[in-house]
């Protein structure tokens, strides 16, 4: 697990981070869960590895949902807190966490949606909890992760894409 540089991440929040997340999975019976930061940065993995490009994999989750963030207000909704796909052997349930991070868990036909929600509001309070403490303790004056969000995703997107 490694942090964003633009907040300090310390070995005992990836413990616990790594705790909430396993704890989770366990009782989910999900695959995988993850944390991205709103610039597209991969915080944590626990789990089963995936198989796919982490830091592709990470911007394209940050530009999900703030493209997401967008749809919402346009219906006059403030924000989504959480988006699910569903496909037809995986699937992806995705929450906001203290409005800095996202959680990503990744799930097949081991489990079901209604678990995933049911495990995950816990989880998100409790991670909310980890976070809020990171964000205030003495780093706060550091602390800007979405600045130039939009700029960074679209070029990441556009050298995805070839574009």
């Amino acid at each position: 697990m490694s942090g964003a540089s633009s907040w300090s991440f310390r070995e005992e929040d990836s413990k616990r981070i790594h705790v909430i997340l396993m704890a989770f999975l366990r009782e989910s019976n999900a695959r995988t869960g993850m944390i991205v930061d709103r610039t597209g940065q991969m915080v944590a993995t626990v789990g089963e590895e995936p198989t796919f490009d982490p830091t592709a994999f990470a911007s394209l989750t940050a530009a999900d949902f703030s493209a997401n963030d967008q749809l919402a207000r346009m219906i006059g909704e403030p924000e989504f807190g959480s988006l699910f796909h569903q496909g037809e052997k995986e699937s992806m349930y995705l929450a906001d966490i203290a409005r800095r991070v996202i959680l990503v868990v990744l799930f097949d036909n081991r489990t079901t949606l209604g678990l995933v929600k049911l495990r995950v509001r816990q989880t998100v309070a409790e991670l909310s909890k980890v976070f809020d403490d990171m964000f205030t303790r003495g780093d706060a004056g550091q602390v800007r992760m979405e600045t130039g969000f939009v700029g960074e995703a679209e070029d990441e997107l556009d050298k995805l894409f070839g574009a």
